[in-house]
């Protein structure tokens, strides 16, 4: 079983945004309550209200990726932190992003495309035990499903080919042999049988002599 994916508790990648008010981070506490209670579509809801008033709030964009997630929405998710990992996202957000990805990925039985997200959050914290974990289960997944190779049946060697072709042609010289002294009795026999067909009729036509 691959590990629990992150959810963020607080608006930590949007501190440093100017005007961001405490309400929004009591919103991010309520709607992540609601996570943890397993109340995901109503979590989903609340998540969506804290984007329509802060659509730069990165901490509930997270949150909501991971709340597709809990509602079956695989695909949703997974869209959603690709958004979460593109250039110029803060490095922590873009880790953390790649390493759910992989859950949700590997969740799929995606695992070719999980093991790139886990060896992507890696390359960012080479240290996260949880992302190495996960790629090695999903290498050990990949190669369960893939087929053993197959075996390669040994060539005949020149000399064994060549032994049996030569038994083959001395058979068929036997069995020619045979053949050809089997023809010539034959024959023989017709030839006595011609000789002393044609001695009888000589001894019938002869005629004796009157002294």
């Amino acid at each position: 079983m691959f590990s629990k994916i992150f959810i963020l508790i607080v608006a930590a990648f949007s501190l440093g945004m100017k005007g961001l008010s405490q309400d929004t981070n009591e919103m991010i506490y309520s709607a992540n309550d609601l996570y943890k209670k397993q109340e995901y579509e109503k979590a989903e809801k609340a998540f969506d209200k804290i984007i329509e008033k802060d659509r730069y709030n990165t901490t509930a964009k997270f949150n909501l990726a991971n709340t597709y997630f809990r509602r079956s929405k695989k695909d949703d998710a997974a869209k959603a932190f690709d958004f979460l990992t593109s250039d110029g996202q803060p490095s922590e957000l873009r880790e953390k992003s790649y390493y759910n990805k992989g859950v949700v990925l590997s969740r799929q039985e995606k695992l070719e495309e999980s093991i790139e997200a886990y060896k992507d959050a890696l390359r960012l914290k080479p240290s996260d035990t949880s992302a190495r974990e996960n790629l090695q289960k999903a290498l050990f997944e990949l190669k369960k499903k893939q087929p053993p190779p197959k075996k390669e049946e040994p060539k005949p060697k020149k000399n064994q080919d060549q032994k049996k072709q030569n038994q083959q042609q001395q058979k068929m010289s036997q069995k020619e042999a045979e053949q050809r002294l089997q023809m010539m009795e034959q024959k023989e026999k017709q030839v006595l049988q011609r000789m002393q067909s044609e001695k009888s009729k000589s001894a019938a036509n002869t005629v004796a002599k009157d002294w």
